[in-house]
């Protein structure tokens, strides 16, 4: 995913905590603001795993939300990564991510 997508303030993360929506599934949850530009920024707790584990699942995270950007509304979002994060595959990331963005409706009406 390009760097103009991504957030990486502490103040912006905070800021979608406090005011934004949310859904979860069991792999993740999405927190979404309404902005001027699309951001997105992920989450991967310790709790996770080692930093292999980490990384390999933040990975994933964010190339199953950068086959989603073309798509979607313009605002803050945060994916927050759970423990089944960890087990899961790519497929199954995938799929937990479009059934939250659809869930908050959050794609663009065309």
């Amino acid at each position: 995913m390009q760097q103009q997508y991504r957030m990486r303030k502490n103040g912006q993360f905070r800021y979608v905590y406090r005011k934004g929506k949310g859904s979860a599934c069991r792999e993740m949850s999405v927190g979404f603001v309404k902005g001027p530009r699309l951001l997105v920024g992920f989450s991967v707790s310790k709790k996770i795993g080692n930093a292999v584990t980490r990384n390999k699942v933040r990975r994933r995270l964010r190339e199953a939300f950068r086959a989603e950007l073309p798509r979607l509304k313009r605002g803050l979002y945060v994916v927050t990564a759970r423990d089944a994060a960890a087990q899961a595959d790519y497929r199954k990331l995938q799929s937990g991510l479009a059934y939250l963005l659809k869930k908050q409706n959050l794609y663009r009406e065309e």
